[in-house]
Order: structure tokens, then sequence, then C-alpha cells
């Protein structure tokens, strides 16, 4: 009797046993697929150029150095907030560099997108290139210093080449930082790292928090920078406008770059401003 009694107790031991470490696996199971689903979810990011500001209107070296918007810059920055809101673009969440004009270029469109209530996250990652001694100078000056170690004799000539994208950005900030009189300004592969960096941990939180949709305001050549390796798409090199929007999606593990230097909602929302 008690040998009968010692083995249903084991047996009943085992049955407990055999459903907990099932029931452990099961939910180790569940917990590896809802996160290879959460890395599977595609999400979607807009990066847009600041609005026009003081050093732009008076051509002047503008990295780390900051300006605010002109009236004009403003206007453009209204005009890419209703842009978003005809094409009834929500986003989740939004990010500047800790630049004044990148901060304020966001702020005017979310007021005309009508957006209440939101949190601006600050990366120091997405900040424009630093020019090192060029800043607060004249681009002319920048422009002089620089091409000569890209080849040229004629600034119209590097600036023909340059507008048609025939520059590649990593040569052109190569050529900046070597010309660079203080011997500071960043190069090619420490705009990437950064910026590149600064992607990944708006990927990383957007997975985190379920964020679909992101809006993040950057400056035209460290854009580029970003998407330099990310793309084959010729027009990376091309300069980009104020406002000017480079679209990137990520799933499963990769970026996509599907639009570059895209103006099409700053020209939707003026259209519509302008009736």
């Amino acid at each position: 009797m008690k040998n009968k009694t010692i083995k249903i107790a084991l047996t009943a031991g085992l049955l407990v046993i055999t459903a907990f470490t099932t029931g452990c696996s099961n939910q180790s199971n569940k917990a590896t697929v809802n996160n290879e689903n959460t890395h599977n979810e595609e999400i979607t990011i807009y990066f847009a150029r600041h609005g026009k500001t003081l050093f732009n209107t008076y051509d002047l070296v503008q990295g780390w150095a900051d300006s605010p918007l002109t009236d004009k810059g403003i206007e453009v920055a209204r005009y890419l907030g209703q842009g978003f809101k005809d094409k009834q673009i929500q986003f989740d969440a939004y990010y500047t560099s800790d630049a004044g004009r990148q901060r304020e270029t966001m702020q005017v469109l979310l007021q005309q997108k009508g957006v209440q209530n939101y949190q601006i996250q600050e990366l120091k990652g997405l900040r424009e290139v630093f020019y090192g001694g060029f800043e607060g100078g004249t681009n002319a000056k920048m422009v002089s210093a620089s091409m000569k170690s890209l080849g040229y004799k004629s600034v119209n000539n590097f600036y023909k080449s340059y507008v048609e994208g025939q520059i590649p950005v990593a040569a052109l900030t190569d050529a900046i930082a070597k010309s660079d009189p203080k011997h500071e300004a960043e190069n090619f592969e420490q705009v990437k790292e950064r910026t590149q960096n600064a992607l990944n941990t708006i990927i990383k939180t957007a997975q985190e928090k379920h964020q679909k949709n992101i809006l993040a305001i950057s400056s035209g050549m460290s854009m580029q920078v970003m998407i330099s390796d990310l793309t084959d798409d010729p027009i990376k090199n091309k300069p980009l406008s104020n406002a000017t929007v480079v679209k990137i999606v990520y799933q499963n593990g990769k970026y996509s770059v599907v639009e570059i230097g895209n103006m099409e909602y700053v020209d939707l929302g003026k259209l519509s401003l302008n009736k």
C-alpha cells in the first residue's frame, strides 16, 4: 500500500513538472514570436531639413553655429506642416537635435498641423556637420578653400558639379575637414557614425514603444551623410532644399530610402494655404 502511494505521488509530481515546463516553454516561444513580430513591423521616418534661417539668407556657414528662422523659413515650415496634414500623416514621435533652427521648424509645422500636447526628443546626433574654423564665416571662403583639394580651379565649375550631385558627399565632407584652418571640422566617418547612431536610436525606441511613423527635423548635409551608404540612388549627393523630405522605411533589420529631396509635402501645403 505504501509503495502504491509513493508511485501515485511520483506520477502526480511528474505531471505537475511536465505541465510547468511545458507552460514555460510555451511562454518562452510566445515571447520570441512577439519579439520577432516587433522587429518585423514597418517603421517609417520622415526626415525634413529645417526652414530657411538668417545664416542661410546671408550665405554664412551654419553647422553647429545656429540662427533663427526668417519669415520665409517660418512660411516654408508652415507649408510642410499643412502638407503633412493634408496627407493625413499621423506621427507617433518627434525628434530634432539641440539646434534652435530645427526645434523652431518642428514647433511651427506642428502648430500648423494642429498637433497639441507633443514632446520633442533631442538627439545631438541629428546636428548638422561641424565645420570647425569655417563656422559663421562666408560659404564662399569655405568653398574656395575646399574645392582645391577636390581638383576644382573654377568656382562656377564646382557649384555646377555640386548642384548636379556629381560630388560625393563623403569627398565633400572630407575636403572641408581637410581645409579647416582650425583642424577641428568633422570628417565624413565621424558624421556618419553619429547620424546613423541617432537613426538606430530612433528605430530602437520605436520598436519598444510600437511607434509606426516618426518625424525628425535635421540639417541638409548631415542627412546626406546619414543615407550615403543606405541607398545607391545618385540623387543622394544633390543638396537638400529647406524643408525638403527624406523618407526612410525600416523593416526586417533593413533600411530603405524611398524618398530623397521630396518637396511634394511643401508644395501641397503651399497650394492649400494659398487658395
